[in-house]
């Protein structure tokens, strides 16, 4: 054999044995992260649920969630009035600009309407014309 020959060899060798290191090293990694996953996730349900003890386990949970609440009910209260005062000096600061963003609008608005009116009218002045016609006829007919 060749120095080449057997340089190639011990290459290819070396790139076998790494891909094999890394297969192992991946098959491994897989494997500790499926242990994990079982150990968090390795619930139950049978048991949990028709063990027996649901009700009683259902009631502790809502008892925790009520501890809970009560523990932080205070600091609740706190942010909810300080955003309320938030607001109202919000809402008074700007008042006028609100008040006048308001009328804009609802001008606006009634422009918008206006417009949608006429062109509504305009494309069912048949159909209303004869409606109204209905209504006048069945009104004389009443009386």
């Amino acid at each position: 054999m060749d120095l080449a020959e057997l340089k190639k060899k011990r290459e290819e060798k070396l790139l076998e044995h790494k891909r094999k290191k890394r297969a192992y090293y991946l098959k491994s990694k897989i494997e500790k992260k499926k242990d994990t996953i079982k150990k968090i996730n390795s619930i139950d349900y049978e048991k949990e649920l028709f063990g027996g003890n649901f009700s009683e386990k259902l009631k502790d949970i809502a008892k925790k969630q009520k501890q809970h609440i009560q523990s932080r009910e205070e600091i609740i209260r706190h942010k909810v009035d300080e955003y309320r005062s938030k607001k109202q000096k919000y809402y008074k600061e700007h008042k006028e600009i609100r008040l006048e963003y308001d009328k804009e609008y609802r001008d606006k608005k009634k422009e918008k309407l206006k417009e949608y009116r006429k062109e509504y009218y305009r494309k069912n002045k048949e159909k209303i014309l004869e409606q109204q016609k209905q209504n006048r006829l069945n009104k004389k007919m009443e009386k």
